[in-house]
């Protein structure tokens, strides 16, 4: 073990793949923040530590068991209009699915809901919020798992790259999340991200080979940053000419 980390290839591979890591896992940090925002303030920072510890935990199980995550389940348990489904796939329409419906319920509610209706079903439960975090982390840790396969060769320093990059992440969790809460507009794009990357995760489980082709996830984060940037000097803009930003129906405030 000690020998491995003697070696600068070890090095390089561990800060090559932690940087991966983190960049791979800004939808999950936006995803938590969004959802941890329905909280009472004094739970939010709570919530989005259970979700990203939570997130290493499964991370590090996925990596113990990434033989047979890589081989094994891309295997087709049966088949759909002569197309195989695998349990990968499954996981990743699943996915794609739920932030789908839970993204566009997040606009809708942004947007249209009426507050009074929402008051009457009542606070959101810390563990509704805590399990939905865990579902989406499932689906979000393979495209860690496959990284690191490509990225590294030796599991300890899969595991200590996924380390690192939680602890960064969670070190900036609360910047983002408070930064996401305080510009409705941000949250909005926030949230039509994850409706982008929630398309994306069904292509990727109905036709891993589309995915990979044309390279989907860097137009996504291209797109997105660039997106981003453009709403940072909108802000800016606002700012010097003292311009109230749009309000949206923010319910859970």
């Amino acid at each position: 073990m000690l020998e491995l980390f003697l070696k600068p290839e070890t090095w390089l591979s561990l800060v090559t793949l932690t940087v991966m890591e983190i960049v791979l896992g800004i939808d999950n940090v936006i995803f938590i923040s969004l959802v941890s925002g329905k909280l009472e303030r004094v739970e939010q920072n709570k919530a989005r530590k259970i979700g990203l510890f939570l997130a290493l935990f499964i991370r590090v199980i996925l990596l113990s068991f990434i033989s047979y995550i890589v081989q094994q389940m891309k295997d087709p348990i049966f088949y759909l209009m002569d197309h195989g489904i695998s349990w990968r796939d499954i996981i990743l329409l699943a996915g794609g699915l739920f932030l789908l419906y839970k993204s566009s319920m997040e606009i809708y509610e942004l947007l249209e809901y009426d507050a009074d209706e929402h008051s009457k079903n009542g606070p959101v439960k810390f563990w509704n919020v805590v399990m939905q975090v865990i579902l989406i982390d499932i689906v979000f840790s393979f495209d860690s798992i496959i990284t690191a396969v490509g990225l590294a060769q030796d599991l300890p320093v899969m595991i200590l790259a996924v380390i690192f990059s939680m602890f960064i992440m969670l070190f900036f969790s609360g910047v983002i999340s408070n930064f996401i809460n305080k510009h409705p507009s941000v949250k909005l794009l926030a949230l039509a991200f994850l409706v982008v990357i929630g398309i994306m995760l069904l292509i990727e489980g109905w036709n891993p080979e589309i995915a990979e082709k044309y390279n989907l996830k860097s137009y996504v984060y291209f797109a997105m940053t660039f997106t981003i940037c453009i709403e940072l000097l909108n802000m800016r803009l606002r700012k010097k000419n003292d311009t109230k930003p749009v309000e949206l129906k923010d319910i859970y405030k």
